[in-house]
């Protein structure tokens, strides 16, 4: 299993989406035999870390139950266990569905709730003993997009996260096992996604790595839009193209770990920033 050495260089974790309604690939890679090959596609194509999930986070989705979330990706998660060296990481709110899939060979567990979803969970990371990340969202996905306001954007997203990882602590879970993600597109409008990015640096400053996932995020959508003056296809090249730039001004201003569709196309990005950055 390859160590994964934070700051060196940008740490890529693929997206791998094993659902029928994901915004973006939803239904591409849903099934056994199509889920494990992309994974394996991942790794090839340059990714360091397999983010796995079988319940959509889309704004407006509905929670599936746990027996289907579980159907979805423990078969996965076992396959590519034995075929990748790189770590699979299980995203999932369900401490159930994240016990089984770490008996699978997951590595990582990632939890846009933050660990308050499921009470259990806290101590399923703290029993498995491997690195867990704690997202910032307002709301849940059923409601985080219905007129996401904030009255302090940046403190309130900085002394949330800050909040989660002091419980995380508190509940036994190792401080260097906690990674921390603003949450890009979650309860947030076009404005707060772009300041959340120009400013990842307050983020950074809490003392814990961070996570940042802007691919094919729907701001970047409508920014291009406006240009455009038409409607983007998240799947499109325009914006993967601008996936790109929100990769670059977020790792500039301090995140360690992005979380993108098209490993293809951000290795190469990523590799030339890292050795500018280096200089």
């Amino acid at each position: 299993m390859k160590e994964l050495v934070l700051d060196r260089k940008t740490v890529i974790m693929g997206i791998l989406n094993a659902t029928p309604d994901s915004f973006s690939d939803g239904g591409r890679f849903f099934g056994f035999e199509k889920a494990v090959q992309r994974g394996k596609e991942l790794v090839a194509e340059g990714a360091d870390i397999v983010d796995i999930g079988g319940e959509s986070s889309r704004p407006f989705s509905e929670p599936v139950s746990q027996a289907e979330e579980m159907d979805r990706v423990i078969p996965v998660i076992e396959s590519l266990a034995k075929q990748v060296d790189v770590p699979i990481s299980i995203d999932t709110v369900k401490a159930s569905v994240a016990r089984e899939a770490v008996k699978a060979g997951a590595g990582m567990i990632n939890d846009i709730s933050a660990l308050e979803r499921d009470p259990a969970m806290a101590s399923v990371v703290k029993e498995a003993g491997v690195p867990v990340i704690l997202m910032h969202m307002k709301g849940t996905p059923e409601t985080m997009q219905i007129n996401p306001e904030y009255g302090d954007l940046l403190g309130e997203i900085t002394r949330y996260l800050q909040q989660r990882a002091d419980f995380a602590v508190e509940a036994g879970i190792k401080k260097e096992r906690i990674i921390l993600d603003p949450g890009i597109g979650f309860g947030k409008t076009v404005r707060h996604n772009l300041a959340v990015i120009n400013h990842m640096d307050a983020i950074a400053s809490i003392g814990f790595p961070v996570l940042v996932g802007p691919s094919r995020k729907s701001f970047v959508q409508k920014i291009l839009a406006q240009e455009a003056g038409e409607d983007v296809n998240a799947d499109c090249d325009e914006c993967e193209n601008g996936t790109l730039a929100a990769l670059a001004a977020a790792r500039i201003k301090g995140c360690h770990i992005v979380r993108v569709h098209d490993v293809k196309r951000a290795k190469p990005f990523l590799t030339i920033l890292d050795a500018i950055k280096s200089e």
